[in-house]
């Protein structure tokens, strides 16, 4: 298998990063019911819920639909997708996920129930997040020049955590890995709160998450903030360098997240959906709040969409192959 070690549950199918619970209006004219069902692939609590809550009102207005978000966590997205494509193509019912589900997963699993390229209309670009990698204060780590002396004087000692096999938590970790020429043990958790906890209490010595997740932690000095998987530094963390500059960067990580619906749409309902998207992205309190959050609103086509789909399961998918990374 790869050069990390899974220590535990090697062949779960978990979740990475993103959850959520919301409503909002009235019906639009042709609107196909009064509710927009969304799909969430993680339970609530994370990163999407923040998102669907921002934007939810807006879009709601918008398309003048109440906007009701369903959680359907586990299998790393599958059950989410499942739900979806069951849904009928006529704009009642649409997804939020990210890059590892749409990118990610098709490279990593021998049997996906989805098609990435047939199973989904592509909707529109919701937000991209930066990833900050951290260790517990257990670990005794502050810096990645520890973190790399000390992995190759003991291959497969220290431990990292991740959100999930398979997505942008793991495969950051894998990236980082093979560009330092490391050995680490892997150990997935079943979304973001389980796995950070882990880092802080010691169970496991760091990990690669979105900075909007960890940042309190590191402000607090319950966690130590060790690079950031981004080209830039970020007005939070000023003193925290990116791994480009510690001269440790291979693939640019992707953090985007967008929205889709069932195969089979119509262009009218995609635009009208893509409309209620920007809309909500270019309210000044809505692009504010996501941007407090570390999030960076993505205005952008279906077509956008599609090309980052393809662009990162070609770039990834050569990197999950030649590091033979599988799920069965």
């Amino acid at each position: 298998m790869n050069p990390s070690t899974t220590r535990r549950g090697a062949g779960a199918l978990l979740a990475a990063a993103f959850t959520a619970h919301l409503a909002h209006p009235a019906r639009a004219q042709g609107a196909p019911s009064s509710t927009l069902r969304l799909f969430v692939p993680q339970p609530p609590g994370g990163g999407t819920d923040v998102i669907a809550r921002l934007m939810a009102e807006t879009m709601g207005r918008v398309l003048g639909q109440t906007v009701v978000v369903d959680n359907r966590p586990g299998a790393n997205g599958v059950l989410a997708v499942n739900a979806l494509k069951q849904a009928r193509p006529d704009g009642s019912a649409v997804l939020l996920g990210g890059v590892s589900l749409f990118s990610f997963n098709p490279n990593l699993y021998s049997k996906l129930p989805y098609d990435a390229t047939r199973d989904f209309t592509y909707i529109a670009p919701i937000v991209d997040t930066a990833l900050i990698l951290v260790a517990g204060p257990k670990s005794g780590l502050t810096t990645v020049a520890q973190l790399v002396e000390r992995a190759k004087a003991e291959p497969d000692r220290l431990t990292y955590a991740s959100v999930g096999i398979g997505n942008s938590t793991h495969l950051s970790m894998e990236m980082l890995t093979d560009t330092a020429g490391i050995r680490m043990t892997h150990v997935p958790f079943n979304g973001s709160g389980p796995s950070l906890t882990s880092v802080m209490t010691g169970e496991t010595d760091c990990m690669v998450i979105p900075l909007v997740t960890a940042l309190p932690q590191v402000q607090s000095g319950n966690l130590a903030a060790l690079a950031m998987l981004t080209r830039d530094r970020v007005t939070a963390l000023p003193q925290v360098p990116t791994l480009k500059e510690l001269g440790l960067e291979g693939l640019v990580m992707p953090g985007w997240y967008a929205l889709v619906g069932p195969a089979g749409m119509p262009e009218p309902v995609v635009e009208r959906i893509n409309a209620a998207v920007r809309a909500a992205l270019e309210d000044p309190s809505v692009a504010k709040a996501l941007r407090d959050q570390y999030l960076e609103p993505m205005r952008g086509s279906a077509q956008f969409v599609r090309d980052s789909v393809a662009k990162d399961s070609a770039d990834w998918g050569a990197f999950i192959r030649r590091r033979n990374l599988r799920v069965e």
